[in-house]
């Protein structure tokens, strides 16, 4: 039998249903040179051009425009404290009313400068996290370990003045640490995560590796990664990009700010999250538990007569981790990447 990897979870065109690996290939299938020619006539009129969904009433297309398109946040600006930390207590996602099995997240955000001959060398020298709610959990300016040769204040804004009092890179590790493991212990965290907070951020790997830190792999939440939201050669959008292109307003127009990086993230994050398509991979979660156990043997003619396209279609699984399933009870759903 041919390992499919179409699923429910992947994108699809709200007049035919066809499914698409990335929402950058269905806005081509609805809008561009070779758009389907009904699909692209009943998007003009009926789509959004945020979410690419589609609203056959027009009120509920106006008010769902209104709501879609989210204004950019306030920037923190190059503030002169050195470093800001809101009080957390470690908490459990039923103490806020989330489903048990619903992780919090927090996005996390860096604002390097250059080191080395040349300046090319990044260099951590501010960092931000915000929770759910775009409050700041914690803010500093990063100590260097190495001399700083070129601030880059064009983009950063920062100068000598600013880093002059930062805090230590081995402290903001472990303040750090301290937000994302939520109370839980290193081995559990690198085992399934417990109440471990799951990290959000765009090239977090990046982020990471100038903080000199690492988080294991299925607690992070990366929007460079993330399939649906890549181009169609797999390759990487920008976050101006993508907050453009999804949220609707326009971002890191002169100084970049890691506030207003770390919200967009997040809005990202938590409007992919919210995809209402959870339940259509839980409907076959019994045929796929019977393949799992192998009592079901898809190498069976038999067998695969007997199901309908749908129950053939809901056997596929997606080769990526779809994350409407951090919000439900079917997070166990896994995948060929997994």
């Amino acid at each position: 039998m041919k390992v499919s990897y179409h699923s429910s979870h992947q994108p699809k065109c709200g007049v035919c249903q066809k499914h698409c690996q990335s929402f950058e290939s269905l806005r081509e299938h609805l809008t561009g040179p070779l758009a389907k020619e009904n699909c692209s006539s009943v998007f003009a009129t009926s789509g959004c051009n945020l979410c690419v969904r589609i609203f056959y009433d027009p009120l509920t297309l106006s008010e769902h425009k209104w709501s879609c398109r989210l204004l950019p946040p306030t920037p923190l600006g190059t503030v002169t404290m050195s470093y800001t930390e809101t009080y957390i207590e470690n908490s459990d996602p039923k103490d806020r009313g989330l489903p048990s099995r619903c992780r919090e997240a927090v996005a996390l955000d860096c604002e390097m400068v250059g080191g080395g001959s040349d300046g090319s060398l990044d260099i951590c020298a501010r960092v931000c996290i915000i929770d759910e709610d775009e409050n700041v959990l914690f803010h500093s300016y990063v100590q260097p370990l190495i001399p700083i040769t070129d601030y880059r204040s064009q983009v950063t804004g920062l100068t000598e003045e600013h880093l002059r009092d930062a805090m230590p890179l081995k402290e903001v590790q472990e303040k750090i640490l301290l937000i994302l493991h939520n109370g839980e212990s290193i081995g559990i965290v690198r085992l399934d995560g417990g109440k471990a907070r799951l990290l959000v951020g765009h090239s977090l790997e990046h982020d990471l590796d100038c903080l000199r830190m690492n988080y294991p792999d299925h607690l992070v939440r990366d929007t460079a990664k993330y399939r649906p939201l890549m181009k169609t050669n797999l390759v990487s959008h920008s976050l101006k990009y993508l907050t453009e292109t999804y949220l609707g307003y326009v971002i890191q127009t002169g100084v970049h700010d890691p506030y207003e990086d770390c919200v967009s993230v997040m809005r990202l994050y938590k409007r992919l999250r919210a995809e209402a398509h959870h339940h259509l991979a839980s409907e076959s979660s019994n045929r796929n538990a019977q393949l799992d156990r192998g009592e079901l043997d898809p190498w069976k003619l038999k067998d695969l007569e007997s199901m309908s396209s749908d129950e053939l279609y809901q056997m596929s699984r997606s080769d990526y981790r779809c994350w409407c399933l951090d919000s439900t009870h079917g997070s166990d759903y896994s995948s060929s990447n997994e």
